[in-house]
């Protein structure tokens, strides 16, 4: 079972208890109604899905209830940085190392 580490509880928790909210660090637009239709559904439906280190949001649902952000190897699923909500994104090479 892949264990997450909850930056809010302090201790790593299994999956199950955990609810992935999509890409991270998407800005929503700030007057939504002067953007054009083209432009909205890019905000709703398009994302960048890459193959590697993805930032990504999450929430503890069965834990803190909070909303924190994660840096995910797409590959090996692996978890390289867990941050709270609001923080910068944490810098990671592309070994997966901090830099």
């Amino acid at each position: 079972m892949l264990l997450i580490p909850c930056p809010y509880c302090g201790m790593e928790r299994p999956e199950l208890e955990f609810r992935n909210g999509g890409e991270a660090h998407i800005a929503r637009p700030a007057d939504p109604s002067a953007v054009s239709d083209a432009d909205w559904a890019e905000y709703l439906y398009f994302r960048s899905n890459p193959k590697g280190v993805m930032a990504e949001r999450w929430r503890h649902v069965s834990g803190c209830g909070r909303f924190f952000n994660v840096l995910r190897d797409t590959v090996s699923d692996k978890f390289l940085a867990v941050y709270k909500a609001g923080e910068p994104r944490p810098q990671i090479a592309a070994d997966g190392r901090s830099a």
